[in-house]
């Protein structure tokens, strides 16, 4: 890592608009001995007022101007000392991108070219930070699971990534031809606070607050990843502080949403009912499905992201309450396909009537401007069908979870086939893979025993074939396809012990080394986690003493201890299948990897368990314990007891109920109601 730099006098193009402004009144905040200089235009999606927080400081100054103006940026540089550059003035609005794709080329390259110069004519420069976007990389395939690095190739879709790729072409070209010293950044969506409300989060908030439809574009399919700000605003405090010269960096997130999910989640923060809130309307041009991101080179400076979304985005709401007016009428950007031309000296032009509550997409677009200017191609229509952006290979249909999961599939609309082949044999899998072209594998199969663990004891090269050449031959065959592989293991691999006695609260991690070889089948489940650690598609879930509401099913935990003439009573973690397998496929859209806890928060025991029983489902249902050196007398095999530290699931699920809450709510109460009517007839 390169030593840290220390600027003196910075100016920032651009910082009257949104993430440029976060930045600005960060640093002003961080470092009163920086002399901060803004330059800015104050283009329609810009305002003073986001430059509220530092106007009043001593090291801040404000110049209104273009970055196309040669002689004002040279005479910038000259006489305010400038040393550091941190370039965000641009055109970012993809739309607008089509109806004027020439003032994106004034603006993003042509102003951008100006700045270079005046830095090569002057030669004071230190630092040249380039602000660019995700979008250069082109559109990411729906079933990859690595992101774009900062050495792919530059693909852009539309006007405006191209113009953005342009000018990163130019930064390069002076870098290397003049020694500039220049890093650039590439970063996803961002969201947060005084926002311009053409960019998707605030327009849905702005259209939620006045009850009003929230439009998606096309089937809401199309997925994103999104940073909070003050997120990102530290992501660039950092890259100045310890970016290399000649680096880019990429700004981003490995948490996708799509665009219906982001909808949702506003319509619940307002109360509102999804399905009569949002509405399909005609997709726009060109709408790019994914953009993804490696964002492991900036993760090497020291940042991490900090904010989840449901703070970010509950913020982001509580802002917009109480700044309605912010920007003034913008009932034309609020449209489900606005038009605004940013034509040249033009600062803010909505004319175009509000019909975001009625008729989406029917009623005619005006605009005081003449429509000729604008140069927005109509949709295709009859559109070949392309690949379903999800498709799912299930192995393990004849067990318990890969039918559960079949199941989930059909009632969420996720094409997914079984596969066929069995998991030890390679070519099989591969015709699998090639038959079905799936975006995601699942792999619930595996040996755990007929009708318990006690079966490995005398079947282990069946259990090791299946449990550890089998997952480990299908990962690999993923990883060769660039497939990420959602694996269901086991955290029955750890024991209590002195670092994580019984009743402390303390459960294992998921970075912590298994402890408990009592049985063959944990041994496998233990080894095969381990060398799994090794590929970067798979997605390990710690599945514990699995539980469903179906209480006729002999592999469910809750079934099993009913019908034991004795039960130990000790506390273990858990996992509610009902709650939890859709998690499983939600981690899947996220692309979600590494190894994952994959309980309920917190732990439940036997007893706690058969009393709950006794209270939900059969009142005269009665039990005995025994001791876990009595059980021992009656099997081959030791059990696993232990608690796991869900902590990480939670954080990214923060809805995901503890493990007795899921029971009432999953287990108990939907099997309450069906033996009363069975009861009562």
């Amino acid at each position: 890592m390169a030593n840290k730099y220390t600027p003196k006098n910075i100016l920032i193009t651009g910082a009257a608009g949104f993430i440029a402004s976060h930045v600005c009144n960060r640093l002003i905040r961080n470092y009163p001995d920086y002399k901060i200089v803004v330059l800015d235009k104050l283009d329609y999606c810009s305002s003073l007022k986001n430059l509220d927080p530092s106007r009043s400081s001593p090291n801040f100054k404000f110049i209104k101007g273009d970055i196309a103006s040669a002689d004002l940026v040279h005479f910038i540089l000259q006489t305010e000392f400038i040393d550091t550059i941190m370039h965000f003035a641009a055109q970012t609005h993809v739309d607008n991108s089509f109806g004027n794709s020439f003032e994106f080329t004034k603006n993003n390259i042509y102003g951008t070219h100006v700045l270079l110069e005046a830095c090569k004519v002057t030669g004071q420069i230190r630092r040249f930070i380039h602000v660019s976007t995700d979008e250069v990389y082109g559109e990411t395939d729906e079933d990859a699971v690595v992101g774009n690095h900062e050495a792919s190739q530059l693909l852009p879709t539309n006007p405006y990534s191209a113009t953005k790729a342009g000018a990163e072409m130019l930064v390069m070209a002076y870098g290397r031809s003049y020694g500039l010293p220049v890093i650039t950044t590439r970063g996803n969506n961002v969201y947060g606070t005084n926002q311009f409300p053409e960019k998707l989060i605030p327009k849905f908030i702005l259209l939620a607050m006045n009850g009003k439809i929230l439009p998606i574009h096309g089937d809401g399919s199309n997925v994103r990843s999104y940073l909070y700000c003050e997120d990102v605003a530290e992501a660039f405090e950092v890259i100045l502080h310890r970016g290399e010269v000649g680096h880019v960096y990429n700004i981003g997130t490995k948490k996708e949403r799509r665009v219906f999910d982001v909808a949702r989640d506003i319509c619940r923060l307002f109360n509102l009912d999804p399905e009569s809130q949002i509405k399909f309307v005609e997709n726009r041009p060109f709408n790019d499905q994914r953009y993804f991101l490696d964002d492991q080179n900036l993760k090497s400076l020291g940042w991490y992201e900090r904010t989840t979304w449901e703070e970010g985005l509950k913020k982001t709401m509580e802002w917009y309450v109480s700044n309605p007016d912010w920007w003034g009428d913008v009932s034309g950007a609020l449209l489900p396909h606005p038009r605004m031309l940013m034509l040249p000296g033009i600062e803010r032009q909505f004319n175009a009537p509000d019909t975001s509550n009625s008729g989406l997409g029917s009623a005619p677009v005006t605009n005081k401007f003449n429509q000729s200017r604008m140069l927005v191609p109509s949709p295709k229509h009859n559109i070949p069908s392309q690949k379903p952006s999800l498709k799912f290979l299930i192995y393990g249909r004849t067990g318990w979870i890969g039918g559960l999961l079949g199941k989930l599939c059909e009632k969420q609309d996720i094409p997914f086939e079984y596969g066929k082949g069995r998991l030890e044999q390679r070519s099989l899998l591969l015709d699998d893979i090639q038959t079905v072209k799936p975006t995601h594998v699942f792999n619930a199969a595996g040996v755990t025993g007929r009708p318990n663990v006690d079966w490995c004891e005398t079947h282990k090269p069946e259990t090791i074939r299946t449990n550890v050449v089998g997952t480990l031959t299908l990962a690999d065959i993923c990883r060769e396809h660039d497939l990420l592989m959602i694996n269901y293991a086991t955290g029955c691999i750890f024991e209590y012990d002195a670092t994580h006695p019984l009743g402390t609260g303390v459960g294992f991690k998921e970075e912590d080394k298994p402890n408990f070889t009592g049985s063959f089948y944990s041994k496998t489940k233990a080894v095969v986690e381990e060398l799994l650690r090794e590929f970067d598609n798979v997605c390990t879930l710690r599945v514990r003493m699995p539980i469903s509401s179906d209480l006729s099913n002999p592999r469910n935990f809750i079934t099993k201890i009913t019908r034991y003439n004795k039960v130990v009573d000790i506390s273990n973690s858990m996992t509610i299948l009902d709650e939890l397998l859709p998690v499983s496929i939600e981690m899947a859209k996220r692309n979600l990897r590494g190894i994952w806890n994959f309980t309920n928060p917190g732990v439940v025991s036997h007893n706690e368990i058969l009393q709950m029983y006794k209270d939900y489902i059969d009142p005269n249902f009665n039990w005995v314990n025994f001791s876990l050196q009595e059980q021992a007398k009656v099997i081959v095999a030791p059990r696993s007891n232990n608690e796991l530290d869900a902590s990480k699931l939670k954080n990214e699920f923060p809805e995901l109920l503890s493990i007795k809450d899921s029971l009432i709510k999953y287990v108990f109460e939907p099997n309450r109601k069906t033996f009363a009517w069975e009861l009562s007839n």
